[in-house]
């Protein structure tokens, strides 16, 4: 592969993530022209287009002249998904015996289909699971037929690689890639399909050296709708609007989810949330690996201590992270905690970080 077929995927990678981050009003007839060709393929007619500000409506409310039941949120009870799944999987099938032994196929599907699919679901998949809550694994499967990554690859393939797909094949990945870049998700039955706009605001932070995102905003909602739906996260944790909002030592104290308390403590800090908590340090040592950094440990609970230290890696921001971990109460010595948690004894924890 050439430098220049590289650039070339790395800069149709980061289009379709440009897309799919778009937070611009929907371009309605160019989504509207591609479902109803869609519903063509499979031997339908147009269907009347029911737009709604944001997945939460879509879920909760049942267009015009059908019952409450028959809403998005009861949508693994339809027949069309499976059969528009259906078309795009034949679509994949067919176009896989042309690409499969492409010299680029194996790098854009590491590259390009793994990176955009990972970004998909720490970002616009975060609202869906959000809505559709212990239901959302039955739901997958549809979503997954309008993530990007599918057809980012195939896109990359022929213009990055210059494969020929075939006229009708082309057209076919045209009407999908149509509708991704025109719109939000959309939830298709016969006579009808709901879709919804794009989100108003959308916060995200790269991630890794992939260029992946996630969801994340210190100071408000990661995500917005027009309809004032959103979504708070945190490094891309979903998490309740007050570990942003309103974090402190209390509510922390109350919070029965692990990831939720986590994340509040990194909103407010571990040494703020130390002397919020009035935490009791037990003691403290010189880190071995960290020159200049402390490992100290504190009294968290009765049968649980907390173990602060600093991350021996820098950050992107090029800031060393303080961070705590919860390591067993009988532990008293700062190295044997930090051993504990590397599965090994004091000792054997300063002669790994020195090496390190």
């Amino acid at each position: 592969m050439s430098a220049p077929e590289q650039r070339e995927a790395a800069e149709i990678r980061e289009e379709w993530l440009g897309s799919t981050l778009s937070t611009m009003p929907a371009d309605r007839p160019a989504k509207e022209a591609a479902i109803s060709e869609l519903y063509h393929l499979i031997g339908l007619a147009p269907p009347r287009f029911h737009w709604v500000s944001s997945p939460l409506a879509a879920l909760e409310t049942a267009p015009p002249g059908l019952r409450p039941s028959e809403a998005a949120r009861h949508m693994s009870e339809w027949p069309l998904p499976p059969r528009l799944s259906a078309l795009m999987r034949q679509l994949c099938l067919e176009l896989d015996t042309r690409v499969r032994w492409q010299p680029m196929d194996r790098l854009i599907r590491r590259e390009v289909v793994g990176s955009l699919a990972r970004s998909t679901q720490a970002s616009l998949l975060v609202p869906v699971r959000a809505v559709h809550g212990s239901r959302e694994r039955r739901m997958n499967g549809w979503y997954g037929v309008q993530c990007v990554s599918w057809i980012a690859h195939y896109d990359a393939l022929r213009r990055a690689a210059g494969v020929v797909i075939g006229t009708e094949r082309a057209r076919q990945l045209d009407l999908w890639a149509a509708s991704a870049r025109s719109g939000g998700w959309w939830w298709p039955r016969e006579g009808v399909c709901v879709i919804s706009e794009r989100p108003v605001a959308l916060h995200t932070e790269v991630w890794s050296d992939e260029g992946e995102v996630r969801l994340h905003c210190a100071d408000g909602p990661a995500v917005r709708y027009a309809d004032g739906w959103d979504v708070y996260a945190w490094h891309g944790t979903q998490v309740p609007p007050w570990v942003i909002t309103g974090p402190d030592a209390q509510r922390i104290a109350q919070e029965a989810n692990v990831e939720v308390r986590r994340c509040a403590i990194e909103r407010i800090g571990w040494s703020s949330y130390i002397e919020q908590a009035g935490l009791r340090l037990v003691a403290a040592a010189p880190d071995p690996g960290n020159p200049g950094s402390e490992l100290r440990l504190y009294d968290l609970r009765k049968e649980t201590k907390v173990l602060l230290a600093v991350n021996g890696s820098v950050e992107r921001d090029g800031h060393r992270r303080r961070y705590g971990l919860t390591v067993p109460g009988f532990l008293n010595d700062p190295l044997e905690a930090a051993g504990w948690t590397y599965g090994l004894s004091a000792e054997q924890y300063s002669l790994l970080v020195r090496r390190t």
